[in-house]
């Protein structure tokens, strides 16, 4: 006999999704051990920092997490004497923790810190200050006596890079009136001078010489490695249809490291990623890694290389892989999926009303059960945030949840996502509310109209801007039966209002420039049309969120009781932009996978 569609039993339970997905912050090599930083859901989300030896290096109640950029990163770094260097998520002062002691603070309060890189015995930050006015952030060098200044002003920073012989520093800069993958640049500064170097969406500068650097950019539409010798004109290195890097939402992200005997390690991405090994001579080989997704070069030690991120038939983890002998261990995580309950994502390629949209498809999957015969499978529709940002077809128990019950997933880079070139970033420039919502309907009727999906059974869910998706894609109406919203923009206005520094300017670019464009604003915010909702929707909140303020689903959930609209509120104290406490992530998936079942519930259902 079969079972309905969205109530097969599963293994997979809320309690172990939420347990099953510690974040990953982060690798390094420490002496002879390797470490990394990992989130503890059952204690808040508390990122600690670990050993291949089997220690916590970093005890509670301390909790290594910046807030630069207000989204963070590159929150510790380590010497090989086994010294941590971490920003504390409290109080946002960089720390010093030696072998057996205790953390001592190493800069003021007041002022954040992030990007954190020991380089040749110095430390590197990236520093920003709230508490004056104009705020000001600044590339810092960290000793016993306090912060040094490098660079500073008001414009964001990223990225600092040591030359070999201790006398240049580069990073990337670029002004809050654009977001860093639109324009950002690269300076280097030698003494007391700082030069600008012509660059166009500049990401992570490394030194190969004292007077020769690696950066990425993307002058062709994909970013791709560039070797600049000073004084010269920078030349690609092993270009690619391909991007090696992403959105620079946070700090500590490395796409790339370049080994002591010319060969360079990077991640290229197209939808996946594929780690290559690029060699002296620009040939350029496939890496046999398990991780295919947001692959992070984290460190490189002789011929070894530390990687981190996931993959489409692994969990998360980090993985040591050595370029000579072909050799990789798994370090943590990383465990492989039970490909009967999670078989790969399909990729899948439909045409959209702006060119081709890119997804990846999670059929229902349960080797304990027998699907019904006689009906399609129903299907949630999962929207990033950002938006400038990607996924990956990444195994996933979270995703699992909901496949191994019988409701399958489809994951949808839409137009504006990264991971696919400049041209297909761009096309959601001025489009927002509008090109996106067209490409998460045309995949999820190309999933349909391929005889893949219940055309009658699509749901659509979504965090942040992808939340902003959900609902304006129920707006428009027509395509999916229900909205899950978690913490999603509703209002651009008062969005922008309280918009924070690194995000001020990005409606700008993806709407228009206010006040000429105000009446846009209002037009596509989904807040302004709510009466045109006509199907359930469930609202998921952090009540600390600084990002997107309770106030946006507030104000949604009184329009939609307003007009005796179908909905649910819950509102998580505690949690801020995105859930991390252990409770919350299982409160939530409880609540969404029953909310799915009420809707997805064929009539003759008897359950």
């Amino acid at each position: 006999m079969s079972t309905p569609f969205g109530h097969w039993p599963s293994p997979f339970t809320a309690a172990s999704v939420a347990a099953s997905a510690p974040r990953i912050d982060g690798a390094a090599f420490v002496g002879d051990e390797i470490w990394w930083g990992e989130s503890v859901p059952a204690q808040g989300g508390r990122m600690t920092v670990r050993s291949s030896s089997g220690r916590e290096v970093l005890p509670a109640p301390w909790s290594a997490r910046s807030r630069v950029h207000e989204y963070g990163g590159g929150s510790w770094t380590a010497d090989a004497d086994g010294t941590l260097y971490f920003v504390e998520a409290g109080d946002q002062r960089v720390h010093r923790l030696e072998p057996g002691g205790t953390p001592v603070p190493l800069t003021d309060g007041g002022a954040a810190h992030g990007g954190l890189r020991l380089q040749r015995g110095r430390l590197f930050a990236v520093r920003e200050d709230l508490s004056v006015a104009p705020h000001r952030r600044a590339i810092v060098e960290i000793d016993a006596d306090g912060a040094h200044v490098i660079a500073d002003g008001e414009d964001f920073f990223a990225h600092p890079a040591l030359s070999p012989d201790g006398s240049r520093i580069a990073w990337v800069q670029w002004s809050g009136e654009r977001m860093p993958w639109d324009r950002a640049g690269l300076r280097i500064a030698h003494g007391d001078q700082i030069v600008e170097l012509p660059a166009g969406a500049a990401l992570q500068p490394e030194w190969v010489g004292d007077d020769e650097l690696l950066y990425v950019d993307d002058p062709t539409g994909r970013w791709n490695l560039q070797r600049l010798r000073l004084g010269g004109t920078a030349s690609s290195v092993a270009a690619a249809d391909a991007d090696t890097g992403y959105g620079l939402w946070v700090l500590g992200n490395r796409w790339y490291q370049p080994l002591e005997d010319g060969r360079i390690v990077a991640v290229r991405t197209n939808g996946r990623d594929e780690v290559v090994v690029i060699e002296a001579d620009g040939a350029v080989r496939a890496l046999a890694v398990p991780c295919d997704g947001h692959v992070s070069v984290d460190a490189v030690q002789g011929t070894r290389v530390l990687l981190s991120g996931n993959g489409s038939t692994v969990a998360p983890g980090v993985w040591c892989a050595d370029l000579d002998t072909g050799t990789v261990t798994t370090v943590t995580g990383g465990t492989p999926v039970d490909e009967a309950w999670m078989p790969p994502a399909r990729p899948l390629v439909v045409d959209g009303p702006n060119g081709p949209v890119h997804a990846f498809a999670y059929a229902p999957a349960n080797p304990d059960v027998t699907a019904p015969e006689d009906e399609l499978p129903p299907y949630v529709v999962f929207v990033h945030g950002g938006p400038t940002a990607h996924v990956t077809g990444a195994a996933s128990a979270a995703i699992a949840f909901y496949t191994s019950r019988g409701i399958g997933v489809l994951d949808v880079n839409y137009g504006g996502s990264t991971g696919y070139g400049r041209a297909y970033r761009e096309r959601l420039l001025g489009a927002w509310g509008i090109a996106e919502v067209d490409d998460v309907a045309a995949a999820a009727r190309g999933l349909a109209d391929a005889g893949l999906a219940d055309p009658a059974r699509l749901a659509i869910r979504g965090s942040s801007a992808g939340g902003w998706t959900v609902l304006s894609a129920l707006v428009r109406g027509g395509t999916f039966a229900a909205g899950i919203s978690r913490y999603g923009v509703t209002d651009l206005r008062a969005l922008s209002a309280h918009s924070h520094d690194f995000e001020a300017h990005y409606i700008e670019g993806l709407v228009g420039p206010l006040p000429a464009s105000e009446a846009l604003y209002l037009e596509r915010s989904p807040l302004t049309h709510a009466e045109r909702i006509d199907v359930p929707v469930l609202l998921l909140q952090g009540a600390d969120d600084r990002v997107v303020p309770p106030s946006q689903s507030d104000a949604i959930r009184d329009a939609l009781a307003a007009h005796g609209i179908e909905h649910e509120y819950v509102l998580y104290p505690g949690e801020g932009h995105g859930f991390r406490r252990a409770e919350t992530i299982v409160d939530a998936l409880e609540r969404e996978i029953a909310f799915l079942q009420r809707v997805f519930a064929p009539p003759h259902a008897d359950l």
